[in-house]
């Protein structure tokens, strides 16, 4: 039978949660800058435009980060 200071089942799961968390949130902000900004580079590159593509997708990225962020955000 396992006891409760078994090494192998830790007691405190709080701080890896808040990590879980963390990290969770960082990767919705990160996927929404580099997908959204990588479609308007490559509208950028398809199109031959200054750049304003890659920061029209950047700031749509970030926004829809946020968006599903703040969705997510009760089941964190």
């Amino acid at each position: 039978m396992a006891d409760k200071d078994s090494p192998d089942q830790p007691e405190d799961k709080s701080s890896a949660h808040g990590a879980d968390t963390g990290w969770r949130a960082m990767g919705y902000l990160l996927s929404g800058l580099i997908t959204w900004g990588g479609a308007g580079f490559l509208i950028d590159k398809w199109l031959d435009l200054p750049g304003i593509g890659l920061l029209i997708g950047m700031l749509v990225g970030a926004g829809t980060g946020m968006y599903l962020l703040i969705k997510h955000m009760p089941n964190m």
